[in-house]
């Protein structure tokens, strides 16, 4: 998949999550925030060369990245991801925990696509 292909992904899962979030699927819908702000990521690790091969990997790239671009929010934001895909499996989280971690994904895939597109 090219890098272009892994942001434009990353926007259809925004799509897909508010889709899911409006018709009450909110496990669906931390899978669909999970899965853009991973894409979003992987997709400037592609531009960069970078292969992509483990969690891991992603997750040292965001907190570098963010490092690089001196916006230490994004690696936070990230994390948030991070516990979406856990409440995927697990449903731990509250709806006004899913609704906060909604709204810090957005933006994490936003920034990101506004600093690497």
């Amino acid at each position: 998949m090219l890098a272009t292909e892994h942001a434009a992904l990353a926007q259809q899962f925004l799509r897909d999550a508010d889709r899911e979030y409006e018709v009450g699927d909110i496990f669906q819908a931390s899978e669909k925030l999970w899965g853009a702000a991973s894409h979003v990521a992987i997709a400037e690790m592609h531009r960069r060369g970078i292969r992509a091969q483990k969690h891991a990997a992603t997750t040292r790239f965001v907190r570098d990245f963010a490092n690089e671009v001196e916006e230490p929010a994004l690696f936070a934001q990230f994390k948030v991801a991070e516990g979406l895909h856990s409440n995927f499996y697990h449903g731990w989280m509250e709806d006004h925990q899913f609704e906060e971690s909604r709204e810090l994904v957005n933006d994490f895939v936003n920034r990101m696509l506004e600093l690497t597109g």
